[in-house]
């Protein structure tokens, strides 16, 4: 199943790429929500080979994941893959300047089952793909109006 969306922003590229790559404050982010992280790398800046062990409650049971940073190419692209139970995933994160303070960023995510539960998850979720959409669409807006907030106090 593939899933991607986009969204333009009034950041530099390299500042957009900053922010998405700022590992810490998404582990905050998710901490905030109720998951448990555990960084399983020793990396000292973000990087290929940066990852995590992520714990989190869905729809009522715990769920253990790995997200692993695959390729990264600063200030163009990143890429992570994951585990979840049954459930391979790889997400590419590709930013385009579209001028010289305008970046639009675009986000794919590709699931592969791998078990016959995975396989009924996802096929669950392609029932719901246009609300699946819409809601990660809303997200990355939301997304993009934080970073923009966010470079214009440092502007």
């Amino acid at each position: 199943m593939d899933i991607s969306t986009k969204a333009d922003m009034d950041v530099p590229i390299a500042q957009a790429f900053e922010m998405v790559t700022d590992f810490p404050r998404h582990e905050r982010s998710a901490m905030r929500r109720g998951a448990e992280i555990s960084r399983t790398d020793t990396l000292k800046a973000p990087g290929v080979g940066a990852a995590w062990k992520i714990r989190f409650e869905l729809r009522g049971k715990t769920r253990d994941m790995s997200l692993e940073v695959v390729e990264f190419d600063r200030p163009n692209q990143l890429a992570l893959e994951g585990t979840l139970q049954g459930l391979d995933s790889r997400i590419d994160v590709e930013l385009v300047a579209l001028s010289r303070t305008r970046t639009r960023l675009n986000l794919r995510a590709n699931l592969k089952p791998r078990t016959l539960t995975a396989r009924l998850l996802l096929q669950s979720a392609k029932l719901a793909s246009g609300n699946i959409n819409k809601r990660l669409k809303n997200r990355m807006v939301a997304y993009a109006e934080d970073m923009e907030a966010r470079y214009s106090k440092l502007a």
